[in-house]
């Protein structure tokens, strides 16, 4: 049985980081789906927000509801096929910040391991090294909470899998603090998922000039 859940989005409006004839860039609060869901209490979601005021705002790729930070939105079909291509191709580069549970050893590595989505726990993704799309993760430490016993880490994601990060970091013994649908610990803490997506870098479609957007990590 899919695992279900009460959504109350957040009030806060979407900040807009970049905006142009082609593209919206902008900081997606935590708790507010990218896109609608089903039923008529999940219609409340960032690109009906941005629709409010820019109609033309297309969604070209997707943060889950628990995540905040960077999202791309197109203005035209033209630039959508673009940007999807981008994505597909792996040229836009994204860095995340995240706090994981326990001491992170090692000050650098990467996680590759093979995700596919767990069905009957579904939205739940899992590692299946026989049926699993290759997906792979590099991490940096930034720092420390001996006190905690937590680390903060960068993250880059060399591709795009749901529930990459989330996956990749619980596999590896240290959960996201605050995900609360992979960890029941966490979910009795009742605190926000400490995932945020903090840097993109992409060639624009029309000028072809490198934009490099940065949203300051609200943890």
């Amino acid at each position: 049985m899919p695992i279900a859940c009460t959504y109350t989005p957040p009030s806060d409006k979407p900040e807009i980081l970049h905006i142009d004839d082609d593209l919206i860039i902008v900081n997606k609060p935590a708790g507010l789906l990218s896109v609608p869901g089903r039923g008529k209490d999940k219609q409340d979601c960032l690109i009906s927000r941005v629709h409010a005021e820019y109609p033309d705002a297309l969604i070209v790729h997707r943060l889950d509801m628990p995540t905040s930070g960077i999202l791309i939105l197109a203005r035209n079909p033209a630039t959508h096929r673009q940007l999807s291509q981008k994505f597909q191709e792996r040229t836009i580069k994204k860095e995340y910040i995240a706090i994981v549970r326990g001491i992170v050893t090692e000050s650098t590595g990467e996680i590759n391991l093979p995700l596919i989505t767990d069905w009957p726990n579904r939205p739940k993704q899992k590692v299946d090294h026989q049926n699993g799309k290759p997906s792979l993760t590099r991490y940096e430490v930034i720092s420390v909470n001996e006190k905690q016993q937590t680390t903060r880490l960068k993250l880059t994601p060399e591709t795009g899998r749901s529930h990459q990060l989330r996956v990749h970091l619980l596999s590896l013994g240290h959960v996201i603090v605050g995900d609360a649908l992979y960890s029941k610990n966490e979910a009795q803490k009742k605190t926000r998922l400490h995932l945020h997506a903090n840097k993109i870098i992409f060639s624009h479609p029309t000028s072809k000039k490198t934009l490099r957007i940065e949203c300051n990590c609200p943890f």
